[in-house]
């Protein structure tokens, strides 16, 4: 496949979740319309709302002025029914981290744009190259990994599956540059670049917490003040979710079985008692008395 689009003009986000919500608006906050897919009118009003809250705060920080905002909310076209895709030519899915209701998703919508419209996962635990055998024309699938929380997360990997056209992966990467951010291609491999170099760090902490080298609350001041980062890697892991975690390093660990991508006893133990992190008011650090509750980005 050679791929003619260059200059994505027609956007389609499948799910308005939490990370899809933020794609759709760094996207539409660029100037470009997007058209997102959700399973129901109340789902899809819920992620408007959130996104339209995110904007209020950004304005009253003076982050973002009342006219951006509302430009901004213009751009956005809901719909319930994967037919209303099929002028997009660029397709970013954003659904729930399970291979199946991806390639089932993925597939459908393969079926109803054109055929040299690209179509990208944002998946992070999930290998592209599998999620890309679904697809009619494979070779224009890649992956384009976003960080939570997207709007104000730099980095996107862009990933490329062992079927990506070369073409495909240099027009996302301008895409990404295009949306103010800041393009890595990487190739497809459990964890991609990032979460591949930042899932062991994380269980280590966790298996070093259980041992009781310290408490959760010294872990991350130490790590936090001694490596420069913005936050410890217990705050961390309550931000982006016990469940996430868990699910993406167990998804690593049966792709390699590498060892040091194994899931930590306690935090399987977390999950199972329902202590997720900030979405469930409880985790390694909220919930408990010493958290600190600042709110910031992830490094």
């Amino acid at each position: 496949m050679h791929t003619h689009v260059r200059d994505f003009r027609s956007v389609a986000v499948l799910g308005l979740g939490l990370m899809g919500r933020g794609i759709a608006q760094v996207i539409t906050q660029a100037g470009i319309p997007v058209v997102v897919l959700e399973t129901g009118e109340h789902r899809l009003a819920a992620g408007v709302e959130a996104i339209a809250a995110f904007l209020a705060e950004g304005v009253r920080r003076g982050k973002v002025t009342p006219e951006q905002r509302e430009a901004t909310l213009g751009r956005f076209t809901g719909t319930t029914d994967v037919a209303d895709l099929a002028t997009a030519d660029l397709v970013i899915e954003a659904v729930v981290e399970r291979a199946e209701v991806k390639r089932e998703l993925l597939a459908a919508v393969g079926g109803v744009v054109a055929a040299d419209a690209v179509v990208a996962t944002n998946t992070s635990a999930l290998s592209v190259t599998d999620l890309a055998a679904a697809v009619p024309s494979p070779q224009r699938v890649a992956g384009l990994h976003f960080f939570n929380p997207a709007p104000l997360m730099p980095v996107v990997e862009v990933v490329a599956a062992l079927q990506t056209d070369p073409a495909v992966t240099a027009a996302l990467t301008a895409f990404v540059e295009r949306i103010g951010k800041v393009a890595v291609p990487v190739r497809d491999r459990p964890g991609f670049l990032v979460n591949k170099l930042l899932m062991p760090y994380l269980n280590d902490v966790v298996d070093e917490l259980d041992a009781g080298l310290a408490s959760a609350e010294d872990i991350d001041i130490a790590l936090r003040l001694g490596l420069g980062y913005r936050m410890g890697p217990l705050e961390l892991l309550d931000l982006i979710g016990l469940d996430t975690h868990h699910h993406a390093t167990t998804s690593a660990y049966r792709a390699t079985l590498d060892p040091q991508f194994a899931p930590p006893p306690l935090l399987g133990q977390m999950v199972a008692a329902g202590y997720l992190g900030r979405k469930s008011g409880r985790g390694f650090r909220v919930g408990c008395p010493a958290a600190d509750t600042e709110e910031v980005a992830a490094p």
